[in-house]
């Protein structure tokens, strides 16, 4: 038997050059057959079956050159590659068992055990022959198809239009609804497409670094740069002159033509590549520099331009490098892209009226209903109705009640309340389309930790109960915010006289579960991932050895071992060599080197080369999970843990550590998850690379220009607590917690003294990867479907939300998760195919304009609303941070904790 091998070409052209009705494609299948593939591609709800779409006129074509026997072997194949695949349908995986099982009677005659166990050959083959084809009722008739497709009634149409859409299109519907099986030739990287990506660019970077120390904090999404990219284009495409011109061998268009939709996607991708995000070493900046932390007047705007450039750019050389874990292979799904992706094709992309469930609605016109309702609806929650967005309505019964306020509050407890917010921007949309595994897991977890909370804070295990009980600040013996200039030297260094007459930090409840989830997740996510997933990384490691090999050919393909669609419709573009990445890598080392060793950092430049090397070995892990689920971390806890034990006393060895820890892992996942929609778009590799270079070096300088109107006074009140326009620095307050508890004081003095129990939980997530493991492969191979719901690595990853956040900000998301991928997805799957992405999308950006201009226009000069409805998300204890316990009157001699003179 022969595996198809189909490159796109001589059949595809006629195809998708001119409309065709039904009767005009795939002639050797019935009308009935053509309307099943139509139903299976989502398009039942055609009005007219005169002009088909492109896609569904492709892909009956694609069908019709299967064979039976080839069908056979990609669904073997297919049983194995996604038994335990989180993002393929139930239904869908079932359909392709039966459909192989029922191989041998229809004189398919290969074995059947490839894709199960020897044990279970015999009760498969009993269950085939026991199998009368001629019983299964017929779902189809003249008129067309009126069943469910995972019923088997035609069996040579249905195995081939299976095998045709994983062999030509996509095993993932979610995959589908965004993309087209086909490339085509168009206008991509553009002069149009840096002149719009330039602006937008800046205008991001702006937006996104201003408000990025505000709870919660307003960016300027993704999704509302593409609407504002669209009529850019389209202004360009009219006004700029048709003229070519040459420089040396290469002729540049100044205006091609249309605005074409991979002119808009890498547009995007240009913006994408720093909107939304501001570069870790901003909390590095803002620490260091502000009086409110730990003032260093030596941080030059020379230090933060080098730290900047290195750190962003740092994670681009290793993205580049391990593309090929997690941006070619099929499994790497990455669910959290396909909106982006959605809203491009309905911006770009004309479709066919369809009637869908009663719904004719196209999905530009959807998009734009979705948009302008939640900008309407947003100024309600964030402005007019304040308590509809902190809905701590429970709380309003006792305010006073901190028992109430610790179970059920918003902004100071754990938030155990069945209807925490009315606003959007809270109640996460983009929940709509990740795996139910990963919501319903994810929110399980938030549950246990809440619950093992509780159990600390109320047995006072480690003088929590002096404390608040979530909270992500440190505090004194006396339950006061703890200021870290106390115990510092005039180099800013550890002075231990100083710390023996201060004291040591505390944490909250809610902090120890949160490092608790931590320190078990490093080892369990890296042994438990590399062992489920030993293949594709053997693979992937094979395919880089050769790309470093082949280093002096620029033209090399990166693509040899990868037999996809999209792989191999990607292939025509010449790829990014790995010489080139790693070039970026050295000149942002460089950077790095110079940055630690010019200025008075008391760093040593090992901790870069720490960094990186940390990096390659969680990097494969990490992106694993991430783009399986849309559940990622961080490696800055880690990397603050371990430089802490080797530099002690040293904040600035932590914080430089984990700068580039972070960014390393971070940036590299961003540039990838570009890297990962341009090849579902086909935009060429190269391309892509310049664009994301020239964005991250213009975003890194406009973002540096905002901080230093941040941090030299801007905003008043800045990073205070109680800033009435919300900047309260969240992350920051962590990051500094984070650099004075593991590197002024060091994790000896922790673990030795205060929290002795934490250092077990990598020793237990470790040893708990081991039977995860086991269960994994035995439900992978006696039942696939749970093996998909068994996602422990998300489980253990929900623990780590605490201190900083709350179940308010998920509960919601958990009722939309369930809602769309419980229900709407399996009963409704073509209506959310056209319309769930959208839907996000249209919530994100009316959302960001909305917040914007609320913000600007009524909060920047306060002009309040003072009436209740203010007033009462901030009546009590909801207003003040407080613990169960006063420290001055229930603590021996006014503190807790180690008695003086025998701190740890």
């Amino acid at each position: 038997m022969n595996n198809p091998v189909v490159v796109d070409g001589e059949k595809i052209n006629p195809v998708l050059s001119q409309p065709l009705s039904l009767d005009e494609v795939g002639t050797a299948f019935t009308t009935s057959q053509k309307q099943y593939i139509l139903r299976r591609l989502d398009y039942e709800g055609l009005e007219s079956l005169d002009d088909l779409p492109k896609q569904g006129a492709y892909m009956i074509e694609k069908i019709e050159s299967l064979s039976a026997e080839q069908a056979v072997a990609i669904l073997r194949e297919a049983l194995v590659d996604y038994r335990a695949d989180v993002n393929i349908m139930d239904r869908d995986y079932k359909l392709w068992e039966k459909l192989v099982e029922m191989a041998p009677s229809h004189g398919i005659s290969e074995k059947l055990d490839v894709y199960i166990n020897d044990s279970d050959v015999e009760s498969k083959k009993n269950k085939v022959e026991k199998t009368d084809v001629a019983e299964v009722s017929s779902d189809m008739d003249e008129s067309g198809f009126h069943g469910d497709y995972w019923n088997v009634f035609d069996w040579d149409l249905q195995v081939r239009t299976e095998a045709g859409l994983i062999e030509f299109y996509s095993p993932y519907t979610q995959v589908r609804a965004c993309i087209d099986p086909y490339d085509e030739d168009m206008p991509c990287e553009t002069i149009r497409v840096y002149i719009c990506g330039i602006i937008w660019t800046c205008v991001g970077a702006v937006v996104d670094q201003f408000f990025s120390t505000r709870q919660p904090s307003i960016t300027l999404s993704t999704s509302l740069v593409q609407v504002l990219i669209y009529p850019s284009g389209l202004l360009l495409s009219y006004i700029l002159p048709k003229f070519k011109f040459k420089i040396w061998r290469y002729t540049f268009d100044l205006n091609p033509g249309p605005w074409s939709r991979k002119e808009q996607m890498l547009c995007t991708l240009f913006y994408s590549v720093t909107g939304g995000w501001t570069g870790y070493s901003n909390y590095n900046i803002h620490v260091q520099k502000l009086e409110t932390y730990y003032n260093d007047q030596w941080v030059t705007f020379g230090y933060q331009v080098l730290l900047t450039l290195s750190t962003n750019f740092i994670g681009f050389g290793l993205a580049g490098i391990v593309r090929k874990f997690a941006v070619y292979p099929v499994e790497s799904m990455w669910p959290s892209l396909m909106s982006t992706i959605a809203l491009n094709k309905a911006l770009l992309t004309p479709e066919k009226k369809e009637n869908i469930n009663g719904w004719t609605i196209s999905r530009y016109r959807w998009f734009f209903y979705c948009f302008v309702f939640f900008f309407l609806f947003q100024w309600i929650p964030n402005y007019l109705m304040p308590f509809l967005s902190t809905f701590n309505w429970m709380t309003w019964i006792k305010p006073d009640d901190l028992d109430l306020v610790n179970m059920t509050g918003f902004r100071n407890g754990l938030g155990f309340n069945p209807i925490p917010t009315f606003d959007p921007i809270v109640m996460d949309f983009p929940m709509t389309y990740v795996p139910m595994v990963r919501g319903v897991g994810q929110y399980c977890g938030y549950v246990l930790g809440a619950l093992i909370i509780t159990a600390i804070y109320y047995t006072n295990h480690k003088w929590t109960k002096f404390l608040p009980i979530n909270s992500n600040l440190l505090y004194t013996n006396e339950g006061k915010s703890y200021k870290v200039s106390k115990i510092l030297n005039e180099k800013q260094l550890f002075d231990q006289d100083k710390y023996e007459s201060y004291g040591p930090p505390f944490f909250s409840a809610g902090m120890l579960v949160n490092y608790a989830g931590f320190f078990m997740l490093y080892p369990f996510a890296f042994i438990y991932e590399v062992l489920v997933n030993w293949r594709p990384i053997k693979k992937a490691m094979v395919q880089l050895g050769k790309g470093f090999k082949s280093i002096r050919h620029m033209s090399v393909s990166g693509y040899d071992g990868f037999n996809d669609p999209l792989s191999r419709q990607n292939a025509k573009y010449p790829e990014v060599p790995e010489w080139c990445y790693s070039c970026v890598l050295l000149v942002a080392l460089v950077l790095g080197i110079v940055c630690v060793e010019y200025y008075p950092t008391n760093v040593s430049c090992w901790i870069i080369f720490f960094a990186i090397a940390l990096n390659f070995i969680f990097l494969i892990p990490i992106l694993a999970i991430y783009s399986r689920t849309g559940f990622s971390f961080g490696l800055n806890v880690i990397m603050e843990l371990i430089v802490g034990y080797a530099v002690p006393g040293n904040a600035n060895a932590i914080n430089i550590a984990k700068a580039f820890g972070y960014s390393l892992d971070g940036q590299a996942e961003n540039y990838i998850t570009n890297q990962k929609q341009a090849h579902y778009m086909r935009l060429p590799p190269r391309g892509l690379f310049r664009t994301q270079m020239v964005g991250v070096f213009i975003g890194s300088f406009v973002q540096l220009g905002i901080m230093q109107f941040q941090l030299n006074g801007g905003i008043k009140n800045y990073c205070d607590p109680n800033n009435r326009q919300k900047f309260t620095c969240p992350t920051i307050n962590t990051f500094f917690s984070a650099s004075i508890q593991w590197g002024v004081i060091g994790p000896k003095k922790v673990f030795n003294g205060l929290y002795t129990v934490l250092p077990y939980m990598f020793l237990l997530g470790g040893l708990f990867a081991i039977p995860c493991f086991f269960i994994k492969k035995y439900l992978a191979k006696k039942a696939p479907r749970y093996a998909r719901y068994f996602q422990p690595t998300i489980w253990i990853g929900s623990f780590t939300i605490w201190g900083s956040y709350n179940l308010s900000y998920y509960t919601v998301g958990l009722y939309l998760n369930i809602l769309s991928m419980g229900y709407l997805f399996k009963k409704y799957n073509a209506w959310w195919s056209k319309y769930i992405y959208l839907l996000s999308n249209g919530v994100v950006a009316g959302n960001a304009l909305a917040a914007l201009i609320i913000f600007f226009a009524l909060q920047y000069h306060p002009k309040d609303l003072t009436w209740w409805g203010s007033e009462v998300p901030y009546q009590g204890y909801e207003g003040t941070r407080a613990g169960k316990m006063n420290a001055t009157l229930q603590a021996p001699d006014g503190y807790f904790g180690p008695r003086k003179g025998h701190f740890p």
